[in-house]
């Protein structure tokens, strides 16, 4: 087991979620994202924060969901649309499962600026 150095006096080093373990995600990888979200009938939403409140539980919604959105394009084009608008923010896709009612997936899209 590997113990990842994350530490709150050091920004650059926090982990936020699954993927932040991995390199940033290319166009094409989040683009694969979107299309398995959508293929599962979830409700994309963006949101964003800056990277100083990372442990915050508290996220920017972008809009408001897109509920019933199908087209991955228009996903994509908010996406980058919150991404222009908060250049230094930490953007993350979430994808609510009608269903059981909660985040089927949340996952961190683009990284900001550490401090």
């Amino acid at each position: 087991m590997q113990d990842y150095t994350s530490r709150l006096s050091d920004p650059a080093s926090r982990k936020f979620e699954t993927f932040s373990y991995l390199p940033p995600m290319t166009d094409a990888e989040i683009r694969k994202q979107v299309e398995y979200l959508v293929k599962k009938g979830w409700n994309p939403a963006i949101e964003h924060t800056e990277p100083r409140y990372l442990g915050d539980s508290y996220w920017y919604m972008w809009k408001l969901p897109m509920f019933g959105e199908t087209d991955v394009d228009k996903v994509l084009a908010e996406a980058e649309a919150c991404r222009k608008a908060n250049p230094d923010n930490h953007v993350r896709l979430i994808g609510y499962n009608n269903f059981n009612q909660s985040q089927g997936t949340s996952m961190v899209i683009f990284r900001g600026r550490t401090i």
